[in-house]
Parts: C-alpha cells; sequence; structure tokens
C-alpha cells in the first residue's frame, strides 16, 4: 500500500501522507513523495497542491525513528526532493497549502515550513524535538529564523518545547487556525481561489522570492528588470500578460491560459 493518497479536481492536487500511525516519513516514503511532488512540478494542467496527513492526530512527526533503528541511515537516500519530497525541489513555481491537521514536530513542521501558506487545525501542535535525540532540525535552523522572531526561532530549535496552534498564530507561523472539521474545506477553498489566478505570475513570484533568499536587494531587482530570471521573462513575452491588460480595459474577468 503507498504511503501517500492523491486527490485530483481540476488544476489542484491534493497529497495526503498516510502512514499509520504516526504518519512518520523513511526513505521510502521520501522518495514516493519527491516523485509525486516532482510530477505536480512538471504537469502543465496542475496549479496549486495542498499537502495534509490522514487521520485526527498527526500531521507528520518527521523522520520515522523506528526505521532508523533498523537500519535506514539518516543521510541515505531521501529522494528528489529531498526529505518529504518538498524542501530541496529544485523549480517548484507552483503555490504549496499545508493543512496541518495535527502533530507537526521535526521534518513534519520542515514539511510544513516547505509550502508557501500554513493553514492549522485548532488542536495542531508543533515542535522540534531533534535536540532531544541528539541530532540537529537542519532545514528548521535555517528556515526558521526567516520565519519568526529570531529569539521564538532560537527557543524553539534549543528546547525542542512545544507550541500550539494559537502561539503559532501569533509568531506568524500560521496563516489561519480553522476547526478541525473545517481544515480541508478552507485548504481547498484557498486552493481553488489560487488555481483561478495567473501561473506564470506565481511561477515569477516563487522564483523572485527564492533568488532574493541569498542576494541583495538590487541584484536581484536586476535581474527582474533585465528578465534574467527565466519565469520573468517567460511571463513578459506572454499571452497571458497581454490578457490581463486587455480584460482590465474592457472591464471583464481575465482568461489565464499559462502561456
Amino acid at each position: 500500500m503507498s504511503p501517500i493518497r492523491t486527490r485530483r479536481e481540476g488544476a489542484i492536487l491534493e497529497v495526503t501522507l498516510d502512514r499509520p500511525k504516526a504518519n512518520a516519513i523513511d526513505l521510502a516514503t521520501s522518495r514516493i513523495m519527491g516523485e509525486c511532488f516532482r510530477d505536480f512540478r512538471d504537469d502543465p494542467d496542475l496549479r496549486v497542491a495542498i499537502v495534509t496527513g490522514a487521520g485526527p492526530k498527526f500531521f507528520c512527526p518527521g523522520w520515522d525513528l523506528k526505521a532508523a533503528a533498523a537500519g535506514d541511515a539518516v543521510d541515505g537516500d531521501y529522494g528528489v526532493g529531498g526529505f518529504g519530497g518538498l524542501q530541496e525541489l529544485r523549480d517548484l513555481n507552483k503555490p504549496v497549502i499545508a493543512a496541518v491537521n495535527g502533530i507537526a514536530c521535526g521534518g513534519g513542521l520542515e514539511l510544513a515550513l516547505s509550502a508557501d501558506i500554513i493553514l492549522a487545525a485548532d488542536h495542531a501542535t508543533f515542535a522540534l524535538p531533534e535536540i532531544r535525540s541528539g541530532t540537529v532540525a537542519d532545514a528548521a535552523s535555517i528556515k526558521l529564523p526567516k520565519r519568526i522572531p529570531y529569539h521564538i526561532a532560537m527557543e524553539l530549535l534549543l528546547t525542542g518545547r512545544w507550541m500550539d496552534a494559537a502561539e503559532a498564530h501569533r509568531w506568524g507561523l500560521v496563516n489561519e487556525i480553522l476547526p478541525a472539521a473545517r481544515l480541508m474545506e478552507r485548504a481547498w477553498d484557498l486552493a481553488r481561489l489560487i488555481a483561478s489566478g495567473p501561473p506564470l505570475v506565481y511561477a515569477a513570484i516563487k522564483e523572485i522570492v527564492r533568488d532574493a533568499e541569498g542576494s541583495r536587494f538590487q541584484d536581484t531587482m536586476n535581474r527582474v528588470t533585465r528578465r534574467q530570471l527565466r519565469t520573468v521573462d517567460i511571463l513578459y513575452g506572454s499571452e497571458d500578460q497581454k490578457e490581463g491588460a486587455r480584460a482590465f480595459a474592457e472591464k471583464r474577468d481575465p482568461v489565464w491560459k499559462g502561456r
């Protein structure tokens, strides 16, 4: 049985991590997830992805420690997208929504951090307990201090303490808190809204944001204005950009074709 389930509706792909009892990720699961998200990236008919966990208790606790104890190497082959299939997937220029339905700790929190928007059920909890098992939350050490206040991120990394959904929202880690029964409804509503928008613009936004992470402001601006970023160059010469201008002038909704 596959450790993930997928549901496709129009331009939206829902990916559910379904690996009882806790949705932990071993090497084989990570590789399967990487193939899934790679196919999402490369499918021109898909525009938005939702990632969530099966069941009411766990989104994902991260690395499968039982598999590790049985011989799965921590530094093994995670697959094309790195751990969980998302955090190292190159050129993923489509929006991803994480619907955190329960516990998200360790690599599970890192998986959520790989999304562009994070929605959380009101009972969701978050932690980085790697410190207690003598290892480092590597991706979170890079990402979390850029997402929430530095001192809060460092406290979580250094102590491994738990944070509830309300605190996560207060620090800006999650966009919205929903009753558990409404989490996926809200995720799909948001995905449909985004899927109705201009995919070439989304792609350009994501590449600009990635480029800016390691650059000075003016350097990224220069690459944008000189059309040196691939997605920006495609956007500026696209039918969609002309359609946007026409639709505005004609006072109608644009029809985006992604080309």
